[in-house]
């Protein structure tokens, strides 16, 4: 069976979500929770720093750090993506 382009309860078609197009109200929230998770990120960065300083580092704290750290930076990747989407040429 054939699916029309109207159809967006199947697989995408030609690069739309399926679903629909994200609305204005859906880009605000993604637009709002990708600053918090930059502001988390940039917090992230100032503890690892402040703790690679320390005379008595955790090592382990630190390794955790950032590892959490490059997980943000993933999180904050999908973020991006769904605010960009790709072009197909």
């Amino acid at each position: 069976m054939m699916k029309f382009v109207s159809d967006f309860s199947g697989p995408s078609i030609f690069g739309v979500i399926p679903g629909g197009l994200m609305n204005t109200a859906d880009d605000g929230g993604v637009r709002q929770k990708l600053a918090q998770l930059r502001q988390e990120h940039r917090d992230l960065d100032d503890a690892i720093k402040a703790l690679e300083c320390a005379p008595d580092r955790d090592q382990l704290r630190l390794t955790r750090l950032k590892k959490r750290k490059l997980s943000l930076k993933d999180k904050i990747a999908r973020f991006e993506d769904q605010l960009l989407p790709d072009i197909i040429a």
